[in-house]
């Protein structure tokens, strides 16, 4: 048996606050573990590192796993926490997906110093974002709104907010959640009027294949509806061969036994959209988002995709 459970994380407040709620929850349905025996490591990422360029320019989602999966395909840390929607669709060989803690809330908030929600928005007002999706979806709405690209974390967004460097940035609802912050000026975002990025809201539990000391701790905080929504949703994204560089969004939620995934893909300038409504099992959680993938690419046309993605290149 090991003697000591180290999770690595990113350093960033919210990354550390979420890697601490997880810690609690394995001490909670784990008693037979000593505290000491569960600790954090901070590990600073390559997208932690450059906050002052999109992400698609150097490299993409995995910015904010590579080194910590290097750490756990090595055995220097033996699980890690992320945000799903950071997540690449496909994992390291060796590493896996052990669960999946409940959802927080999935919504987007928009985040003005007057408290406006988007058609309250200025003519002309700067909404700043990092998101391709999030522009999209805005310029659908408000094609008249200026959108900049906008990095940093939760504290600096907010700041430079407040500092008039924009007129509104989204967040989401579920970090704002973990961190126990009320932003004045924050208007939540109806998942109808602003479909999710993939896996937002939700928390991936990653560890080293075969590691079952490692597995057997994590199991009771796994919810199986959360898996179940989020395995449809990056289905789709992983079919559509989505990553940062494609504005589309992905939803799923689940009643009784039945999954309804509605998933979305915009061009850049929120002009076009296609969406698509899928239900079955939530045992055919895989098959419903490659069946959502497939029924948007015969929508839209390869050529549409394949030049979306030159364009956001």
């Amino acid at each position: 048996m090991q003697d000591r459970l180290i999770i690595g994380t990113r350093g960033s407040r919210l990354a550390v606050t979420q890697c601490n709620w997880v810690r609690t929850q394995i001490l909670n349905a784990n008693p037979q573990l000593d505290p000491e025996q569960v600790v954090l490591e901070t590990i600073v990422t390559t997208g932690d590192k450059i906050t002052d360029r999109k992400l698609m320019e150097i490299g993409g989602k995995g910015l904010f796993t590579k080194e910590i999966e290097e750490r756990l395909g090595d055995g220097r840390v033996q699980m890690a926490v992320h945000s799903m929607k950071d997540m690449p669709t496909t994992l390291p060989d060796g590493l896996i997906l052990a669960a999946c803690p409940k959802r927080e809330d999935p919504r987007d908030v928009l985040i003005t110093n007057a408290g406006v929600d988007l058609k309250g928005l200025a003519q002309g007002a700067v909404l700043g974002t990092a998101s391709l999706r999030r522009g999209a979806q805005v310029l659908a709405v408000r094609p008249d709104i200026k959108v900049e690209s906008f990095r940093g974390n939760v504290n600096t967004r907010i700041d430079k907010l407040r500092d008039g460097v924009v007129d509104a940035t989204l967040l989401a609802q579920a970090g704002l959640n973990r961190l126990g912050i009320d932003v004045d000026g924050a208007v939540p975002v109806p998942v109808d009027q602003m479909l999710p990025a993939v896996g937002q809201g939700a928390l991936a539990l990653e560890i080293r294949e075969g590691d079952d000391w490692t597995a057997e701790i994590l199991a009771p905080l796994a919810c199986l509806h959360t898996t179940r929504a989020v395995i449809a949703e990056r289905a789709f994204l992983r079919t559509l061969d989505g990553n940062c560089r494609t504005p589309l969004a992905a939803h799923a939620t689940i009643e009784g036994d039945i999954l309804s995934l509605e998933a979305q893909v915009f061009s850049i300038d929120g002009k076009t959209v296609y969406t698509s409504h899928i239900k079955g099992t939530m045992d055919e959680a895989e098959a419903l988002g490659v069946a959502a993938a497939k029924d948007i690419e015969a929508q839209a046309g390869i050529a549409f995709l394949q030049q979306l993605k030159s364009e956001s290149a």
